[in-house]
């Protein structure tokens, strides 16, 4: 008798078209069969839902924390037509007003007051406020992916998008965002002063790459832009005031499609994720306490001509998206190296949040702040990150050049949520656990291409501080 190998479920398994963070990370929303959801961001907790019949949406977009979404009709049956954006008011709980064009829409950027939207071969962007009126359309080249980026800080001016010619970026710069409104009583903060103005012009184009462009990512400041192409090797870091390459770093050696890149929000650090499912995390500047990894022959290549690889800046920290069953335990067993000769694909999107102090005294830490990342997978999971301690993640290479800019100070804003009820079944794990093979646990899947990362020194492996499934406990469909 011949059977066929069959995965055993109890329940049916999660279906998200689409997950994506608002600008601060405090939020986060995911599009889904039966509508669309938003969520804190850590703690993990269920802000609102909001079941749509008649059709699927493609992506929504949140205007930050404020009321205000943008929608976008796709998948086999769309609620919306693809060439319409839908202004959507949750406190409301209604359309508020709609965007059509001629085309499909590919991807939306917003800030307070104002949303671009990227088609083919376009960018238009509105204002948004009491009525939404058009500001101004810039040509691009073909922009299947939809790319753009836009500064959410306040006084940011800055929207990357796509150029005239493959791999090149076009910055342009818009009225400056306002600051936000304060909300409750008057902060002992001062509040954000406009930067000064520049003594020159800023450049506008870039020439990234020499290969069509997968991702473009600003931080709210607008000072920096990553970028990556569809090579999948190389994450490149610009300044955006002089157009100049501030770092180059590896991903890998064999091609790859990098999802995203996010800045740490003092801009000390870079986080990269790709459909090998790993999240590669690298140092930006020498304050980051941590070291990138180098090839052993890199101090070489100042006196010989040496492949430009062997010059390369990796990641110093990782950490592999596991593959999700319906049942997940972590129990003993040998730990997995992060350059194991096993890729366990997950598409996701990852995110960084900060650490209150009150929060890591609670788990015996003295730290006044920490970063931390929040990786969502397209499956349902929700995974909180920690870094390796710096004084384990220096490595024997030299240490990166500094780059010609000062990174953002810190942020001390204090997140108050609106929902104090703590979600069920939490598991908080101070300590990386390895996985189990039992046959209820993480599964995994043979490699997808050998990397010659693999040859080099293993970076530490980012710790797993807690897990949690989204979208389904809490009742979804």
């Amino acid at each position: 008798m011949n059977l066929a190998r069959h995965s055993i479920s109890s329940t049916a398994p999660v279906s998200i078209f689409d997950a994506r963070f608002d600008p601060e990370n405090r939020i986060f929303t995911t599009s889904t069969p039966a509508g669309f959801a938003i969520y804190r961001t850590w703690p993990l907790q269920l802000i609102r839902k909001r079941e749509i019949t008649g059709g699927t949406l493609s992506f929504v977009v949140p205007l930050q924390t404020s009321s205000l979404l943008f929608l976008v009709g796709g998948g086999r049956s769309p609620r919306y037509p693809p060439n319409k954006v839908i202004l959507w008011d949750d406190a409301l709980a209604q359309e508020v007003a709609e965007l059509e064009f001629r085309e499909k829409v590919r991807g939306l950027a917003c800030r307070r007051g104002w949303l671009a939207v990227a088609l083919r071969r376009r960018v238009v962007v509105f204002q948004v406020g009491e009525t939404v009126a058009r500001y101004g359309e810039w040509d691009t080249c073909d922009n299947m992916r939809g790319l753009l980026a836009l500064a959410t800080a306040a006084y940011s001016t800055l929207l990357a998008i796509p150029g005239h010619q493959m791999g090149h970026i076009q910055l342009v710069h818009l009225p400056p965002c306002p600051p936000p409104q304060p909300i409750g009583p008057p902060s002992s903060t001062p509040p954000p002063r406009p930067p000064p103005a520049p003594t020159k012009h800023p450049v506008s184009i870039i020439a990234a790459h020499t290969s069509a462009l997968t991702t473009l990512s600003v931080p709210p400041s607008g000072r920096l832009l990553a970028t990556t192409s569809d090579r999948g090797t190389l994450v490149r870091i610009w300044d955006t005031n002089t157009g100049k390459l501030v770092k180059e770093f590896r991903r890998g050696s064999d091609k790859a499609e990098i999802y995203g890149v996010a800045f740490r929000p003092d801009e000390r650090e870079v986080c990269v994720w790709s459909d090998k499912g790993t999240v590669h995390v690298f140092a930006l500047t020498p304050g980051s306490g941590a070291s990138n990894r180098q090839s052993t022959f890199s101090p070489l290549t100042q006196y010989l001509n040496l492949p430009k690889y062997f010059d390369s800046e990796w990641s110093y920290a990782q950490y592999r998206i596991p593959s999700q069953s319906a049942h997940i335990s972590i129990s003993a067993q040998p730990a997995r190296s992060a350059t194991a000769d096993v890729v366990d694909e997950e598409k996701c999107v990852v995110g960084w949040i900060q650490v209150s102090a009150e929060d890591q005294l609670q788990s015996g830490r003295s730290l006044p702040f920490e970063y931390q990342l929040v990786a969502l997978t397209y499956t349902g999971g929700w995974y909180r990150l920690s870094l390796p301690k710096s004084s384990q993640t220096a490595t024997a290479s030299s240490p990166s050049t500094p780059s010609s800019y000062s990174p953002a100070p810190a942020p001390s804003v204090t997140v108050q949520h609106p929902l104090s009820t703590s979600p069920p079944s939490v598991r908080t794990m101070p300590t990386q656990r390895p996985r189990s093979t039992s046959g209820s646990s993480y599964t995994t899947r043979p490699d997808k291409g050998k990397e010659r990362e693999r040859e080099e020194k293993p970076g530490r492996e980012c710790i797993l501080r807690e897990f949690r499934r989204f979208g389904r406990w809490d009742g979804w469909g």
